[in-house]
């Protein structure tokens, strides 16, 4: 309703401050950047930094007034609250999420996926609702898509409708209601920008894989959206890359249902080739990594690996690297792209402050912690996510795997279980599975970055080598140091996949011994406790390339076997965070809390129409550019505010905790 600059005028003559109004900036701006009131990165709740009655004044004072006033007062209590339920996202009393109505737990999670497996339903583009009928359990699983209409969902047949049904997780008879229109308002304007773009698209490929997305995003079919993914993998090369869907499970507590993203992105060509080189040599290295052959893929799927410049990514949070579809049996079978989004890496990882590292090491850091991080990003996303094999039994009883000669590398012993035909990695490790497969790609990473095969490729020997692998295996120690601020102790749960996964190499490269890493508490310049973290460079090749390679064999096995039991032990194993043996990590973190640095926020660039030409516009790197570059790409007229109250109305019955 106006710009930042009258806003503020407006607030101040009503007796806000300066750092008031600022503080509101940058509430605003992170609930933009995260979109919504919880980190994107941490899943821990965002609350204003200033009093509520002077929120309520720059509310109040702007010309939105009379508008917002009404939703103001339902919802002023909740966005202070910090009840234990709202500190965090979480399911059951853990947290809160709108993936499941506020009476689902962990139960209730396990019981729609052992229904959603049985009728070959897909969770990705899934909530879940739960209601009593008749003193019956109804869970309602709604699927995302413009339209509400009965009839068979495309790719899966006859499911939509109510389903009688006896989970073996609870034995208890329930009802199922499988529906779509979920989202309906918003989808429908996905899909009818969608159908737009499909005019503009450089090639047959673009126009069919947009089609297929349109499709999936109207029917709600997840069939539809792997077949736009199959025309995407095979675009190969294209000059604008574009991907968008139910993606990513990190926020989903059970770790299996998508955040809807999308991301535009131009190719950075310079660093692509060594990319491409990358690619070209998979096959020479893919073999140095610490598990039998027959642990690997049949076959090498050569993907396309480019470096990305970001024009827009939409989404909760931009990440430094990509590797999709998600889909188990595309990425087995019939390939992905590997994306590293160079201008992320370089906007989003440079460090002003170095913590918990000595001055000779924070100087060497600060130098080379974007090219390491490059390394890093491109092994961790080619050869990390793309590689290792699943076994699975066919429907036909068939295997893909010799079961005479193939044996497990930890017990022996010849395989007798792995996946059935309709199970997939998430639908197996469910909760840790983001985690855990993060944490295999980051071992690859730097397991690999000790190959000096592997360091050409991006232009680095002799000296240059070593420091870049020194600086990379810091960098992953030190994390793993820094991943305590995303840790609970008051659930015990861990807020971030990859920084999860990042303690748990940390403590692997402790229990190495020898030296390898030694964290001490110190006391900084300040006077405040502080931590010293080192990492004894000449031990890296000697000890510290076995037990990280030990661990991801151990890694990749649970995994291609669907081995849950022995997986989700080792990996709670590392995961614990306690105080019963040195360096006392549960103590640690007090001190790491108090030494964080905040997390950045990116303003995105704006594409505006000037005649017959696309214009690029910038914005200051500020909370009020971000705000206003948010204004500008979604300018009123399409109804967004009405049609979000509409829905919000609408679910409130479901979410009353």
């Amino acid at each position: 309703s106006q710009s930042v600059e009258e806003l503020q005028s407006a607030a101040e003559a009503q007796g806000v401050t300066k750092d008031e109004f600022h503080a509101f900036l940058i509430y605003a701006a992170g609930i933009l950047s995260n979109s919504g009131n919880y980190k994107s990165f941490g899943d821990s709740k965002i609350i204003p930094n200033l009093p509520k009655e002077k929120f309520e004044k720059i509310l109040m004072s702007s010309k939105a007034a009379k508008e917002i006033q009404g939703v103001w007062q339902e919802i002023s209590e909740r966005v202070y609250s910090l009840v234990d339920r709202q500190r965090e996202l979480g399911l059951g009393k853990k947290g809160t999420t709108t993936y499941y109505s506020s009476n689902c737990d962990l139960v209730d999670a396990k019981v729609a996926q052992e229904f959603m497996s049985a009728k070959d339903i897909s969770p990705y583009n899934t909530r879940l609702f739960k209601t009593q009928e008749n003193g019956k359990v109804v869970y309602e699983v709604r699927l995302a898509s413009s339209s509400s209409a009965d009839g068979d969902l495309p790719g899966v047949g006859a499911v939509l409708g109510s389903h009688d049904f006896t989970p073996k997780e609870t034995g208890t008879p329930c009802v199922f209601k499988v529906t779509r229109g979920d989202y309906s308002d918003l989808m429908a304007l996905v899909v009818e920008n969608l159908t737009k773009a499909e005019k503009y698209a450089a090639n047959e490929m673009e126009k069919k894989m947009l089609n297929e997305y349109a499709k999936s995003f109207t029917t709600g079919s997840i069939p539809q959206h792997k077949e736009g993914s199959r025309y995407w993998i095979k675009n190969k090369g294209p000059i604008v890359e574009t991907y968008i869907g139910f993606i990513e499970s990190y926020r989903d507590p059970f770790g299996l249902r998508g955040e809807f993203e999308g991301f535009v992105a131009v190719v950075n060509k310079e660093m692509s080739a060594k990319f491409a080189e990358l690619v070209n040599q998979a096959e020479r290295l893919l073999p140095l990594l610490p598990w039998p052959a027959a642990f690997e893929k049949d076959k090498f799927l050569r993907p396309d690996f480019t470096s990305l410049d970001v024009l827009t990514f939409a989404g909760s949070g931009i990440p430094a690297g990509i590797n999709i579809p998600n889909y188990d049996d595309i990425r087995q079978d019939e390939g992905f792209k590997n994306v590293s989004l160079g201008n992320v890496l370089i906007a989003g990882y440079k460090e002003d402050k170095i913590s918990f590292l000595d001055p000779k090491d924070a100087e060497l850091f600060i130098k080379l912690k974007i090219q390491s991080f490059e390394v890093q990003v491109g092994l961790h996303e080619l050869l990390g996510h793309g590689s290792g094999k699943l076994f699975i039994k066919n429907a036909d009883g068939s295997y893909n795997f010799d079961q005479e000669s193939v044996v497990n590398p930890e017990t022996k012993e010849k395989i007798t279980d792995c996946y059935n035909e309709n199970e997939t990695w998430d639908s197996k490790f469910s909760v840790i599975s983001s985690s855990y497969e993060e944490c295999r790609a980051e071992c690859v990473g730097i397991y690999l970055c000790l190959s000096t095969d592997a360091l050409r490729i991006f232009g680095y020997t002799d000296d240059s080598a070593d420091d870049i692998i020194y600086v990379n295996w810091l960098s992953m120690a030190r994390s793993g140091l820094l991943a305590l601020e995303f840790y609970s102790p008051e659930t015990g749960a861990w807020r971030q996949a990859h920084m999860q996964a990042r303690f748990c190499i940390l403590r692997v490269m402790l229990e190495a011994g020898q030296g390898l890493v030694t964290i001490t508490k110190t006391t900084g310049d300040d006077g405040k406790e502080d931590i010293l973290l080192k990492l004894d460079r000449s031990k890296i090749i000697g000890v510290g390339k076995p037990a990280i390679g030990n661990f991801l064999r151990k890694l990749q096995v649970y995994k291609s076997l669907g081995d849950v039991d022995s997986g989700k032990k080792m990996y709670d194993y590392y995961s614990d965070v306690h105080d019963r043996e040195e360096p006392h990590f549960l103590s640690l973190r007090s001190t790491v809390l108090d030494r964080k640095q905040p997390r950045r926020m990116f303003a995105q660039h704006n594409t505006v129409l000037e005649g017959d030409k696309v214009g690029l516009k910038n914005y200051e790197a500020t909370a009020s550019g971000l705000i206003q570059s948010w204004m500008e790409r979604f300018p009123a007229g399409a109804d967004l505010d009405q049609k979000l109250t509409n829905l919000w109305q609408k679910e409130k019955p479901f979410f009353t905790d």
